[in-house]
């Protein structure tokens, strides 16, 4: 089976998408499957594999198309997806005259996928969905983005959505009658048992992930005035983000360590060391649709998770697997820490409860899973 995997943005990408991009295909290839991953190269980096820690298949083609002007106007710092997809129309046209065109397009980006679907209608199309793309555009360019996307949705073999959440949205929205799957993130199990001080568990609490206001990080860092002789650990956020958050942080309570944008093997090593990991997203806007990498990510590490009572999260963990409290308010985000603190073997056994359970979201797993709908379309197009 020969899957092509679309990704018009640069790999490796500094933001989760990137991770989770990387570690679809490489799952793909592990299964058997020869995957080419179409994308936009980064200077100086041949193999965007090697930047996550995972060596490229010699199952895994790999087709680099530049999003940049051509020689001699390549220096030029202009970019477009417009450029990506007529090189990619180019080479996929030049496959399917040498007889080489693959057995089903994997694309997660809507006008992409939309492009695809126009350029070559026989090819079966797999389109994973993150959210409802038009209600989240600028206004002026909703009814455009609509039409595209559901023609996407109505027209492509097979759709996949995040989330639960995601696919209830989607059906609503554009009043579709067919089944989408749901094919949450995953994580990657670590070589080792994460190493765990749970007696000075207050100094090991962590956040990993973007600044985005709808992320609710500004409330976990309201929070730290009721967390007295605390360690909060914030991972991510730009240099802007990171200095408001800095502006508006209490006077007392939690000691608050920013530690900015790491890479992917150093963010997991500092989660193989935390105890509490939180997740404070706030209701609305992306939330409905998500499903955090980091989540995954928290559960693989062995991690008790304070987070808030979000419904996209009721559909991976249950009432006993964390501790969930109110979206968007600061202090009942605390009283959930602080209650861990008080109990440790009962973050411990959380941690270790979710650490099995992330067994059902590895990458693997999911690729297993994806590979399933991905035979499917083919035998029935």
């Amino acid at each position: 089976m020969r899957i092509l995997y679309v990704f018009p943005e640069p790999l490796p990408l500094p933001k989760a998408r990137g991770i989770q991009v990387v570690n679809t295909v490489h799952a793909l290839a592990r299964q058997a499957a020869k995957v080419t991953l179409a994308y936009v190269p980064v200077a100086g980096q041949s193999d965007p594999f090697s930047h996550y820690g995972l060596t490229c298949p010699d199952n895994i083609e790999l087709v680099p198309l530049s999003r940049g002007l051509g020689w001699p106007l390549h220096r030029l710092s202009i970019h477009s997806n417009k450029l990506f997809f007529r090189r990619l129309h180019a080479w996929l046209t030049h496959e399917i005259q040498r007889n080489n065109a693959p057995q089903v397009i994997f694309v997660r980006h809507i006008k992409t996928a939309y492009s695809i679907l126009r350029a070559f209608p026989d090819i079966p199309l797999i389109y994973e969905a993150h959210e409802v793309f038009a209600d989240n555009a600028p206004a002026e360019k909703r009814e455009k983005l609509a039409q595209m996307e559901s023609e996407v949705l109505h027209k492509a073999m097979t759709v996949i959505a995040i989330s639960h959440g995601a696919a209830a949205a989607l059906k609503l929205r554009y009043q579709l009658n067919r089944i989408i799957p749901v094919l949450p993130s995953g994580a990657s199990l670590p070589d080792i048992t994460p190493d765990k001080n749970w007696a000075k568990m207050n100094q090991h609490i962590v956040y990993a992930g973007s600044f985005f206001e709808w992320k609710g990080v500004q409330d976990l860092v309201a929070a730290a005035e009721w967390m007295p002789d605390c360690e909060l650990t914030l991972i991510g956020g730009d240099a802007q983000r990171i200095a408001e958050m800095k502006t508006s942080a209490p006077a007392q309570g939690a000691r608050i360590n920013f530690k900015g944008h790491l890479s992917h093997a150093s963010a997991l090593m500092l989660l193989s060391h935390a105890c509490i990991a939180i997740l404070p997203n706030r209701k609305g806007s992306v939330s409905e649709f998500t499903s955090p990498l980091k989540l995954f990510e928290y559960m693989a590490a062995g991690c008790a998770i304070v987070l808030t009572d979000i419904p996209v999260f009721r559909e991976v963990l249950n009432d006993t697997d964390a501790v969930w409290v109110e979206p968007g308010n600061p202090h009942a985000l605390a009283e959930g820490i602080m209650m861990l603190l008080k109990n440790p073997q009962t973050a411990r056994n959380m941690g270790e409860s979710v650490r099995r359970k992330v067994l059902d979201f590895t990458w693997d797993a999911r690729a297993g899973k994806l590979l399933e709908h991905i035979n499917h379309a083919i035998t029935t197009h």
